[in-house]
């Protein structure tokens, strides 16, 4: 472009003595040349489907889950309490970049320095491993002082139990258990924070002391790993509708989708992140994100929902869009799924990849999950078609064609394509069903069925006439 202005800056200061049109004409010559050179020089080609969303849209889509390096810090920011610290030692364990393990421990260790867990502070100093410079090291004070403070707390609260329990009130025993829950939590002896929560649920005397209870008894449970207790603590305050306001429901919600994605249930799962109201918003932060609940739901939907289902309860889902708006990548992803765009959904798959298995929860099923949604693009690109190339397929699900035909016939020998492949001429042939012959087989079993139907009424229609039904109840 710098060399286009500069030849026609010489021709304009010639023809300038020439010619005062030829002048105006070149200037406009060099104007159209300028705007040409700054556009961008892009060739985008479309593997399946078209699409005229334009380049500097797509660079728009920068949300924290991204094909990028994770950034943890506005990762962290998403989250509160024993989950944060929770969720940045497991990218500390999982990650394989250093800079960013180490970005993860720091953080980690701040956080911990704002409560009393004296024991993930060794964890965590045990994995710094002196990295950080002294500053990140044993604090040995600092652990001296929580401790002692722990303990003359524990004492305090055994005391006030004591004298609850002598005095024989209901609400002031409630309150000394779910202290002790409290406290027991705030130091991570997670299984003594649960039996403590769970104990007061023989001192509440309101339904919403049973809720409060559960949710205790939950956000522990999911910490500790054991996701039966969710389901099961989910259920009991469900069962106190009249008390629940719009965040407890979203976070019951979110609760039962964890425990179900934990069981591998991903079509239950999908249905409860679905159902989630966007009232949750940052309120529920010591356990889940509301990226979380639209990446979640969106992964497990593609992965178990037919195309019926996927338009119904996710594209036209007024509540779950709020959600997926936080992560553009997963509703970009499921729009291109639904619209046969393959090439492109695969893409966004790939970038979020990476990154979705830092996830605490998502890191067991991603591979799953991908396997299965992956099945379904093919068994939904294969569905229309009386043949396909396998050529132009492979191309679309940018893998080569051997690779390509064994993925087919793994689904064709599940039966979940029926189909035959011409290994020579690489083309995928349909089996179709005899549509023909299935019409006329569906009129002789109407006629069947309407003829046995006709029968029976005759045959009431003469019991009543002749008194028949009377007659034998005289009988008896």
């Amino acid at each position: 472009s710098t060399i286009h202005r500069k030849v026609l800056n010489n021709r304009r200061s010639k023809a300038s003595n020439r010619n005062p049109n030829e002048t105006l004409r070149l200037t406009f010559v060099i104007m159209e040349t300028e705007e040409e050179a700054s556009r961008p020089m892009t060739d985008e080609i479309y593997t399946n489907g078209g699409d005229d969303e334009s380049l500097s849209q797509q660079q728009q889509r920068r949300p924290i889950i991204s094909g990028e390096q994770l950034d943890i810090e506005a990762y962290a920011a998403l989250y509160s309490g024993r989950t944060k610290i929770s969720r940045l030692i497991f990218i500390s364990d999982k990650c394989n970049n250093v800079s960013m393990q180490l970005e993860a421990l720091r953080m980690a260790y701040d956080e911990i320095k704002k409560g009393e867990n004296t024991q993930l502070l060794r964890e965590v100093v045990q994995k710094i491993d002196g990295r950080l410079g002294p500053n990140y090291g044993a604090d040995l004070a600092w652990m001296d002082s929580v401790d002692r403070r722990a303990d003359q707390r524990k004492e305090k609260l055994e005391n006030e139990l004591n004298a609850y329990r002598t005095n024989l009130i209901k609400e002031s025993i409630r309150m000394g258990y779910n202290d002790f829950g409290d406290f027991y939590y705030a130091h991570g002896a997670l299984g003594d924070a649960f039996k403590n929560y769970v104990r007061t649920r023989d001192y509440c005397t309101t339904s919403k002391h049973i809720i409060h209870m559960c949710l205790n008894a939950i956000l522990v449970s999911i910490e500790m790993g054991q996701f039966a207790h969710v389901t099961s603590y989910v259920s009991k305050a469900e069962q106190n509708k009249t008390d629940l306001d719009p965040i407890t429901i979203a976070k019951l919600q979110c609760a039962a989708g964890l425990a179900q994605l934990e069981a591998r249930k991903y079509k239950h799962a999908a249905r409860k992140f679905l159902d989630t109201a966007p009232e949750l918003g940052n309120n529920y932060s010591e356990v889940i994100a509301a990226q979380d609940v639209a990446t979640y739901g969106g992964l497990c939907a593609l992965a178990s929902f037919d195309r019926a289902e996927l338009k119904a309860k996710v594209i036209d889902n007024i509540n779950f869009r709020n959600f997926l708006e936080l992560v553009p990548e997963v509703r970009e992803l499921i729009y291109d799924f639904y619209s046969s765009h393959y090439a492109s959904c695969l893409d966004y798959l790939g970038n979020l990849k990476a990154n979705l298995l830092l996830d605490i929860h998502l890191h067991d099923h991603v591979e799953k999950l991908y396997t299965q949604i992956r099945n379904k693009a093919l068994i939904q690109y294969t569905h229309p078609f009386v043949s396909v190339d396998l050529n132009m397929m492979a191309n679309a699900f940018k893998t080569t064609v051997a690779g390509l035909q064994k993925e087919l016939e793994a689904l064709i020998t599940d039966n979940q394509i029926q189909a035959r492949i011409d290994s020579h001429n690489k083309i995928l042939y349909a089996r179709h069903a005899d549509q023909r012959k299935a019409t006329f087989q569906r009129v002789l079993q109407t006629g069947v069925e309407f003829d046995r139907d006709v029968r029976a009424m005759l045959l009431r229609a003469n019991l009543i006439k002749h008194d028949y039904n009377l007659k034998a109840s005289r009988k008896i």
